[in-house]
C-alpha cells in the first residue's frame, strides 16, 4: 500500500478523495445558469508526493534472506565471523534488552546492526529482528573500533538506539589526509553514515562529564588504522572495516528510510551508490551496547 503526501504548502490528499472542492470566502459563485468557475486547487500546483512503502518479508522469507546476506559476508568481509549459539543468543539479549529501553519497536522484518563498545569485545555484530514473537536470527559480525577512554577530546560512544533518518543527509569521503597523512574516515567515496548529535561522555575525564559529540558510523585509514580495528581508538565514533562499509552501502543495510527518501529527493539519490541492491530486510537502526555493564 502506497501513503500519497502532497509537497508542503498543499492539502492533504488523504481523505479528499470524493469530496468537493473547499469553497473560501469570495469564490466564484454559480449564477445565470453558469456552471461553477473552475479553482485550481494547491494539489495541481504542489503534486502530491508518492512514498513507495517500507519492504516487508514475512518471517520465513526474511531468514532465508538474512542467510543469503550472511553468506555474502563472509564471502566479501574479511575475518568475518560466525557465532555459536550460545554467543549468538547472548548479542540478541543484548540487543532486545537496549531496544526496550529506547522504547523502540520492532514493526517488520529488518537488520539491526548491533555494536558492543565493551573495550574486551569492539565487534558489530548483525541481527535480523523480527516483529511479534519470532525467533531472532544471528548473521555475524566482524571487529570495529569506538570511543577511546584515557585520551583528551576524545568521547566514549554512546549506548542507546540511533536511526538513519533522512532528517539528516549523511556523506562520502574524500580521502583526504590529515597533518599526519592519516585519511581519517577512509579513502576516497567511502560511505559515512550520520546519526546525529548524541549526548555521551568525555573519555578523558574521571568525572565523565557529558557533552554533544556527532556520531557517525565510516571507514578509518587502509594503510595505518584499519589494521588495528578491534581495540577502542575512535573519537567516538563507530569505526568499520573497508570491505563492511562497501557492504553496508551496496546492500542498503541501513538505508530502508534513505530508499523511501530517495523517491522524492535528489541529494539521496545522489548520495546512494547506482548499480546498488538493497536487501528488502534493510533496516536504519545502529544498536549500542556495552556487555561490560
Amino acid at each position: 500500500m502506497r501513503i500519497v503526501y502532497p509537497v508542503a504548502g498543499a492539502l492533504m490528499a488523504v481523505g479528499l478523495v470524493g469530496c468537493a472542492p473547499p469553497t473560501h470566502a469570495g469564490s466564484p459563485v454559480t449564477g445565470g445558469g453558469v456552471g461553477p468557475v473552475a479553482i485550481a486547487s494547491p494539489a495541481e500546483e504542489n503534486p502530491a508526493i508518492d512514498i513507495p512503502p517500507l519492504p516487508s518479508l514475512d518471517d520465513d522469507a526474511a531468514r532465508a534472506e538474512a542467510t543469503r546476506l550472511a553468506a555474502a559476508m563472509q564471502r566479501d568481509i574479511p575475518h568475518f565471523m560466525t557465532l555459536p549459539p550460545d554467543r549468538a543468543a547472548d548479542w540478541i539479549r543484548l540487543a532486545r534488552d537496549q531496544l526496550a529501553r529506547g522504547d523502540a519497536i520492532v514493526d517488520r522484518a529488518q537488520v539491526l546492526m548491533v555494536v558492543d563498545r565493551n573495550p574486551r569485545v569492539q565487534t558489530v555484530c548483525f541481527i535480523l529482528a523480527l516483529p511479534g514473537d519470532g525467533a531472532w536470527q544471528v548473521l555475524g559480525g566482524t571487529r570495529v573500533s569506538t570511543g577511546q577512554a584515557g585520551r583528551k577530546f576524545y568521547y566514549l560512544t554512546p549506548t542507546g538506539v540511533f536511526v538513519n533518518s533522512p532528517d539528516r543527509l549523511g556523506y562520502r569521503a574524500l580521502g583526504t589526509r590529515n597533518e599526519h597523512g592519516i585519511r581519517g574516515i577512509g579513502a576516497k567515496g567511502m560511505r559515512v553514515w550520520d546519526l546525529g548529535w548524541q549526548w555521551t561522555e568525555k573519555g578523558w575525564l574521571p568525572s565523565r562529564e557529558r557533552a554533544q559529540i556527532r556520531l557517525e558510523i565510516h571507514a578509518t585509514d587502509p594503510d595505518f588504522l584499519e589494521s588495528r580495528l578491534g581495540r577502542p581508538a575512535s573519537e567516538g565514533c563507530v569505526r568499520i572495516p573497508a570491505a563492511l562499509n562497501v557492504f553496508m552501502d551496496r546492500h542498503g543495510l541501513l538505508d530502508a528510510l534513505y530508499e523511501q527518501a530517495a523517491s522524492y529527493d535528489g541529494r539521496f539519490r545522489a548520495l546512494l551508490p547506482r548499480g546498488r541492491t538493497p536487501t528488502p530486510i534493510a533496516g536504519d537502526t545502529l544498536v549500542v551496547i556495552d556487555s561490560a555493564s
